[in-house]
């Protein structure tokens, strides 16, 4: 239900109590139609003198992103894959905390969905060559072809999904598509439009919903469609928190129709902090993704029991996350811009109680 390239977001949209009907899904301070480079920021903006101090925690100028995995250069897929893999109490303390309540069977089943897509984007993220990222890729699919296929599996995240690939809870689909988007990330690492970057979290972030629904037995149409526009928003929200990270690795995840209309060069990502224009574009972009989220969030409605709890979770951390955003003014390089855990657990805790 929610992009897993870090499971700091496991989902959200910055609004203090329930949506308020006919105002900006994020309540006071944000532009209620943020459609231009000049539409007004929130009264707390860059280029206010009387805007306060940022309470968000600081960057340090230029500091290095999250580290890439270290690889050995080997030439073997297989070595370089095991050498990717995470300690147990790292994944543990990773997973969402949501999740943790759930029942065994469920949370087995979510566990092996996050390390499966944990190891995917570390290898397309890793400090290898492309060519040792694409091998290790490819050797990732063919497992997973071959454990579809009730075969052993040689990768021991690929071999932990029999217990819902077995049984036919989810199809083999969803997780070649994880796949297929860290293949793109090799290759394409600008996208001209919003509708191109929605395209690309058709792969990366809207299989993972798909996956959960199934683990639950939700996996209808009404609610496939909610889930793809949360799914796709919390990855928007993820590439908001990290342009300068995503940058250092090459890409640039932001729509550089939007870049253009706004002013904002890639020089602009390289600052120590974000300057007035680029935290106007991340208001934009989050503003956005956030609408995109609330017209989403009928699907906790739309659910029951557990599968109500989890879907509950990942849209709540994601409203936290945006609320984080706003909390630093919009500044992605020079604060960490993250969600807070008492900010995801009341979300979730009106999401559940009333559905919204």
């Amino acid at each position: 239900m929610a992009t897993v390239r870090d499971a700091r977001v496991p989902a959200g949209a910055a609004r203090s109590g329930v949506h308020r009907a006919g105002g900006s899904p994020l309540g006071t301070g944000w532009p209620a139609n943020p459609t231009s480079p000049t539409s007004p920021t929130n009264p707390a903006s860059p280029t206010n003198p009387a805007s306060p101090s940022r309470p968000g925690a600081t960057r340090a100028a230029n500091s290095s992103p999250a580290r890439e995995r270290a690889v050995p250069r080997c030439g073997d897929p297989a070595t370089m894959l095991a050498a990717l893999v995470r300690p147990e109490a790292e994944q543990a303390e990773n997973f969402p905390v949501a999740m943790r309540v759930l029942p065994r069977r469920y949370r087995d089943q979510l566990r092996a969905c996050y390390s499966f897509a944990r190891l995917v984007d570390d290898a397309g993220d890793c400090d290898a060559t492309p060519a040792d990222r694409l091998a290790m890729l490819d050797l990732l699919d063919a497992d997973l072809t071959g454990v579809a296929a009730a075969g052993p599996g040689r990768v021991p995240a690929v071999a932990g999904l029999q217990i819902m690939l077995d049984p036919g809870t989810v199809t083999v689909d969803p997780f070649r598509a994880l796949i297929a988007a860290n293949r793109r990330d090799q290759t394409v690492t600008r996208y001209e439009s919003f509708d191109d970057l929605v395209g690309y979290c058709e792969l990366s972030a809207n299989p993972v919903g798909h996956i959960v629904l199934g683990i639950f037995g939700a996996d209808g149409d009404r609610a496939r469609q909610y889930s793809d526009r949360v799914c796709t928003a919390l990855q928007i929200i993820e590439h908001c928190q990290d342009v300068g990270e995503d940058l250092r690795r090459g890409r640039v995840y932001l729509p550089q129709q939007d870049l253009r209309a706004y002013g904002v060069g890639e020089d602009d990502l390289r600052a120590r902090a974000a300057g007035p224009r680029l935290r106007r574009l991340v208001a934009f972009e989050s503003l956005r993704a956030a609408r995109m989220l609330e017209s989403g969030a009928p699907i906790v409605r739309h659910l029951q029991g557990w599968a109500r709890l989890a879907v509950a979770g990942y849209l709540a951390g994601g409203r936290a996350a945006i609320e984080g955003l706003r909390r630093v003014e919009f500044d992605v390089l020079g604060s960490l811009a993250r969600a807070r855990r008492r900010d995801a657990a009341r979300h979730a805790l009106a999401l559940c109680l009333v559905g919204r």
